[in-house]
């Protein structure tokens, strides 16, 4: 009887331990699925950073602007637009910006105000807002002395036809400069002289 006991408690202690063996395995078995125990596992993707290139500016979008810019005691009114569609402002294209100003002054005591000369300095940009090779400046300078009369109603107009660009521009920065004389008083040969700057930021279609 006590060998039998004896017997009965090998079979439990044979039974117990082949429990623990197939829960080892099932362990084990789960564990191999991890990707760096085996040449067929799969990894799961690294999420990658996306960047997205913002709008460029295009003041003449809807091509046609009016800006009003101060100068000591000379306010100046100054239309821009283009002949030329601007979706067909591309890199590789002659652009023609046409502009029209005239100006107030404030305290009118009868003097008036001349244009003698207006430039437009380029800055010329690709999608990632670096420097390209841009072209010279456009100038106009007056005939006359001392210059155009821009006193209201009196006006000055004039276009500059943008050359073609590097073909990776995708904007042009025009600083316009209008350089004004202002009559000390009427009648007299003294003159003030003021500068006026605006900024144009113009956006390029994709060239085809």
């Amino acid at each position: 009887m006590r060998h039998e006991r004896s017997g009965g408690r090998r079979r439990d202690i044979r039974f117990a331990l082949a429990i623990v063996a197939i829960a080892t395995s099932a362990l084990l078995a789960g564990c191999s699925d991890a990707p760096w125990l085996g040449p067929n596992a799969t990894t799961t993707p690294t999420p990658t950073r996306t960047t997205t290139t913002p709008p460029v500016q295009n003041d003449l979008a809807a091509g046609s602007l009016t800006r009003t810019v101060q100068a000591g005691a000379v306010t100046l009114t100054i239309d821009y637009w283009s002949t030329l569609p601007m979706d067909q402002w591309t890199p590789d294209a002659a652009k023609p910006l046409s502009f029209a100003l005239h100006g107030t002054i404030e305290p009118a005591d009868g003097q008036k105000l001349y244009l003698s000369r207006v430039s437009a300095e380029p800055v010329v940009r690709d999608a990632n807002g670096e420097q390209l090779p841009g072209f010279e400046y456009l100038v106009d300078s007056a005939s006359v002395s001392p210059g155009y009369l821009i006193l209201d109603p009196y006006s000055f107009s004039q276009t500059f036809t943008l050359p073609p660009v590097d073909a990776a521009a995708t904007s042009i920065e025009l600083s316009m400069h209008f350089e004004l004389l202002q009559q000390s008083a009427p009648d007299s040969t003294d003159y003030a002289k003021q500068t006026a700057v605006d900024v144009l930021m113009i956006g390029l279609a994709p060239a085809e």
